[in-house]
């Protein structure tokens, strides 16, 4: 057994909605590291535990899904719906809970469930065509298994504690189309602003308490590049380069 694997050995722990975008990502990671995984997913009329075994296939032994919801304490709905607001931490403590929580900016990379999400959707739109511009928006990107990561870290290393700000970079649309631009040239991106405001201004996040976790990030432009491979990977968008 590799160091890695373990670490999780004997340990069972719960990812609800467990299909998602994060949380697939975070069960295959849980499970490489030996961790027993129970899993909560949305009725797709699919088996639960084959749905998630389809998007990181590890022995089912080590993973069990069920749909639905998981039952939550009183103390657990109010941390689940802001952990600082109305005594909720206080709360948590009084009744033995821990919490740290892991807030990611737009978080882009491989998709390892076989449908959109948000952000993918926010990079296939600079890519396929649809549009001749692209949004005055700057935001912070994050790489999803970077998430995950951070996610699994949070509750192995002993002094994770608060919140924990994930994001890699800030840029804005315009350093977006010129990234994709420069990786992938035969690929026509958007050439031109929505609109001729100034652009929205760009910003610094501190990384140092996401590093103290014993972590780095993953450049922006890996992260472009993974999010474009998956999505053609998928089957959500095609293209034919000679620069790849």
């Amino acid at each position: 057994m590799s160091s890695a694997a373990a670490v999780g050995a004997g340990k069972v722990v719960c990812v609800t909605g467990a299909s998602g975008y994060i949380a697939s990502w975070l069960v295959k990671l849980l499970l490489g590291r030996g961790y027993t995984v129970r899993a909560t997913v949305r009725d797709t009329g699919e088996h639960p535990t084959s749905l998630i075994a389809s998007l990181c296939p590890f022995p089912q032994r080590k993973l069990s899904a069920l749909v639905g919801s998981m039952f939550v304490t009183r103390s657990m709905v109010c941390a689940i719906q802001d952990p600082c607001r109305g005594g909720c931490m206080e709360v948590l403590k009084d009744n033995g809970f821990e919490i740290v929580t892991i807030n990611p900016a737009m978080v882009i990379g491989p998709l390892l469930q076989p449908t959109l999400n948000t952000s993918a959707v926010a990079i296939l739109k600079l890519i396929n065509g649809s549009s001749s511009t692209y949004p005055n928006f700057s935001f912070g990107w994050i790489n999803v298994k970077d998430v995950a990561l951070a996610h699994v870290l949070a509750y192995e290393v002993p002094s994770a504690n608060g919140r924990y700000c994930m994001v890699e970079r800030v840029a804005h649309h315009s350093e977006l189309v010129e990234l994709i631009h420069k990786m992938y040239p035969d690929i026509p991106v958007p050439d031109k602003c929505a609109d001729d405001q100034p652009f929205v201004p760009t910003y610094q996040v501190s990384k140092d308490k996401v590093r103290s976790l014993g972590m780095e990030l993953t450049p922006l432009d890996t992260s472009i590049k993974e999010t474009i491979e998956s999505l053609k990977e998928k089957g959500f968008f095609t293209f034919e380069s000679s620069h790849l």
